[in-house]
């Protein structure tokens, strides 16, 4: 596995929200904790949580359950504000997307709206059915390899 790049102070907020998510990959806390701003603030909405400050922000993603996993699928930026989707799928669990709102000003993330959710939670209304198909993405629930 490649060390993530850190980017300099003065890099594009994209580069630091994709080295961001790079360094939980790579679980190079150290590289996370130096790209948050000192007075950041990450919101998990579905569960109405805030984590202030880099030590919060790090210290609930090395305590969170090992067996997963990030892959950027997408970043989109417009100045200093940076939208990714992720996907993390976690063993025995399944597979949860995240897009992410991120702030970045003087290179540091100093705001992070993220919205987390689990591929197949929610039941379709019978109403759709004749307008959908499954997606691709494999659910939550337990994972079996063959």
């Amino acid at each position: 596995m490649t060390e993530p790049a850190v980017p300099e102070p003065a890099a594009d907020p994209a580069a630091v929200v994709r080295a961001y998510w790079e360094g939980m990959q790579a679980r190079d806390w150290a590289a996370v904790h130096r790209l948050l701003a000192p007075d950041v603030v990450v919101e998990w909405t579905a569960s109405n949580e805030q984590f202030v400050g880099p030590d919060a922000v790090v210290g609930v993603n090395r305590a969170y359950p090992e067996g997963w996993s990030v892959r950027v699928r997408g970043i989109v930026a417009d100045g200093e504000r940076v939208v990714s989707d992720v996907e993390v799928p976690m063993d025995g669990v399944g597979v949860f997307r995240v897009a992410a709102f991120a702030t970045v000003r003087a290179g540091l993330i100093a705001m992070s709206q993220e919205y987390w959710i689990g591929v197949g939670d929610d039941e379709p209304p019978a109403w759709r059915a004749p307008f959908s198909r499954p997606a691709d993405v494999a659910p939550l629930g337990p994972q079996t390899s063959g």
